[in-house]
């Protein structure tokens, strides 16, 4: 029996031991994490007697090699950055210019499209001045000769040189205040075209 007890007695004073050790590591990471305690200092004698010293400490200049390439990894993703910006802005540029030119042809059309306007306008005008001198002159000759002869003459004549002919010189007429031969030169026609030709004077007259 007292066998039995001397025997028994071993496990539970390693037990103890370990119960021991677990409440010195704890009690010493609770005061380190409370800052009462530095846990490194206490644990390293203990780590170097079963070879666990800490690791050497970082080679100076190795640690400034890093420093280097730190900075020259955030200089060159500046440098990035920048040239992105630029390039942008580079693409922004091409197309403003690019808007600016069809602008430009759009202009250079719009000016070409209002001179070809201008000259086209100038030339009907020339040509409508040119076209009532000479009916002014026609109408000139007609009212200076026998009016047999000039509604010989009016009724070869197509409508509307005819109608320009007739217009004029009534307004030479009332101008000049004297009687009009319109009305004998269109009695002397044929009634079915006098008619016509009437009609189509006082609808120009409307106009």
């Amino acid at each position: 029996m007292a066998r039995y007890s001397s025997v028994g007695a071993a496990p539970r004073i390693l037990v103890l031991v370990l119960l021991v050790l677990v409440l010195l590591v704890g009690g010493t990471l609770w005061f380190n994490y409370l800052g009462l305690i530095d846990a490194r200092a206490v644990v390293a004698p203990v780590a170097s007697l079963f070879g666990l010293d800490r690791p050497s400490d970082v080679d100076p200049i190795d640690d400034a090699v890093l420093l280097d390439s730190a900075r020259l990894a955030k200089r060159e993703q500046a440098l990035t950055l920048v040239s992105e910006e630029i390039a942008r802005r580079e693409r922004g540029l091409e197309d403003a210019a690019a808007e600016l030119a069809l602008l430009r042809d759009e202009i250079e059309a719009r000016e070409a499209e209002l001179r070809d306007r201008e000259i086209s306008f100038n030339q009907r005008v020339r040509e409508d001045e040119n076209r009532r001198a000479r009916v002014e002159q026609i109408s000139r000759n007609l009212t200076g000769m026998p009016p047999v002869n000039a509604v010989a003459i009016l009724q070869g004549f197509e409508d509307q040189l005819l109608i320009e002919t007739l217009q004029i010189t009534e307004q030479r007429a009332a101008e000049a205040g004297e009687f009009s031969l319109v009305p004998f030169w269109l009695s002397q026609f044929p009634p079915q075209r006098a008619a016509e030709i009437q009609r189509k004077m006082t609808i120009r007259a409307d106009q």
